[in-house]
């Protein structure tokens, strides 16, 4: 299914379980005029055709003690398929790596870090990043603030 294919229901069903997760099928039913059950087989058939892929519960950085974010470039010494694979099953076991993308341009990944201070920073860095496989060049950017950050995607 894709969002063209939505309707308005449909829509107000996404839009309100992005804003809280929590909600019941019957707050749910009544803030979009469906009744419960009607609501509930509209959600079923959003999450069969893969556009709620899951449930999540998200935690304050400050609050868990990483309130710091740094933004990394990674080049690899080669961009081969088997290269790629390598570094990508690596970083899937590090728990500070939030986000990692391939991209274009002078890097190869764009990775988003958590940090509690300067000093986990360097021992991401100098323990972790360093030694990823086939990594050539890091370059990190550290965030002063975040100004927006959304989970919620526009619909």
């Amino acid at each position: 299914m894709q969002t063209t294919n939505l309707d308005a229901k449909d829509r107000a069903i996404l839009r309100d379980l992005q804003a809280d997760g929590r909600l019941s099928n019957v707050e749910l039913a009544e803030r979009v005029n469906l009744s419960p059950s009607a609501c509930l087989r509209r959600i079923r058939i959003l999450e069969q055709s893969g556009l709620i892929s899951h449930y999540a519960m998200l935690l304050d950085q400050r609050a868990c003690g990483m309130p710091g974010n740094a933004f990394v470039s990674i080049t690899l010494n080669q961009q081969g398929r088997a290269a790629l694979d390598e570094f990508e099953s690596a970083i899937d076991a590090i728990p500070e790596i939030m986000e990692c993308h391939l991209i274009a341009g002078g890097s190869d990944y764009l990775m988003r870090v958590v940090y509690s201070d300067a000093a986990d920073l360097e021992r991401i860095h100098t323990e972790i990043l360093t030694q990823l496989p086939g990594v050539f060049r890091i370059n990190s950017t550290l965030a002063l603030r975040t100004v927006k950050k959304t989970t919620a995607l526009p619909l």
